[in-house]
């Protein structure tokens, strides 16, 4: 993802806070979901998380399109002194006829057993298949490192487009991104060299400053 010559670029990974419906509803791409009162303390606290390395070293501030990933990284932006920029690669999975649906009405599916166990063969009908999304989160990571060497840069997305890019890093099937766990708010710090990608930490809610190769 770096050429030989091209300097390591941190990416920050957030997710957005929650929304009323975390964890009990699908909501993908439809339109006018906000963060809830408790989504907006946690983006602020991931924001004073971040402004605690030193704004001067957050070159960027990308976000999904999607309302609750731009409201998340509005604070997030402030914080180190630059502006929001929204980056379409960071979408959410297009989920398809299920966006929308209930949770727990979708366990209860013949598929949901495919989704857990081996989501490289699903495709959501009329959505994106999994293999999908991540190429187009791999794609629009690659071109942060571009347009940022040697720099850090915030990317504020959502659960399972998080989880391909880590799933990627680390060299793990698709198959296995499901054994991650992605939590609101959460920051997932990935450093990408020329010498390949180093997963430095995952869903983490707590300091940053020892975010260092060892």
């Amino acid at each position: 993802m770096a050429s030989k010559n091209r300097k390591p670029t941190m990416v920050l990974f957030v997710r957005h806070g929650q929304t009323p419906t975390t964890g009990a509803v699908l909501p993908g791409r439809a339109p006018g979901l906000h963060l809830s009162d408790r989504g907006r303390e946690q983006a602020e606290q991931a924001a004073a998380r971040i402004a605690a390395l030193g704004a001067d070293r957050i070159a960027a501030v990308y976000a999904s399109p999607m309302e609750r990933a731009r409201e998340t990284a509005a604070p997030i932006a402030r914080a180190v002194g630059r502006r929001v920029r929204v980056l379409d690669g960071l979408n959410e999975c297009d989920f398809g006829r299920w966006t929308g649906r209930r949770l727990s009405d979708l366990r209860r599916r013949r598929e949901w057993h495919q989704v857990q166990r081996t989501p490289s063969s699903f495709r959501f009908p009329q959505g994106e298949s999994f293999a999908e999304m991540q190429t187009r989160m791999i794609h629009a990571v690659q071109s942060l490192v571009i347009r940022h060497p040697g720099s850090t840069v915030v990317a504020v997305s959502h659960a399972d487009t998080i989880k391909a890019a880590i799933s990627h890093a680390s060299g793990a099937h698709l198959d296995m991104f499901q054994r991650i766990v992605v939590s609101p708010c959460s920051i997932t710090a990935i450093l990408y060299s020329p010498e390949g990608p180093l997963v430095l930490a995952v869903n983490n809610t707590s300091d940053l400053k020892s975010l260092v190769p060892s």
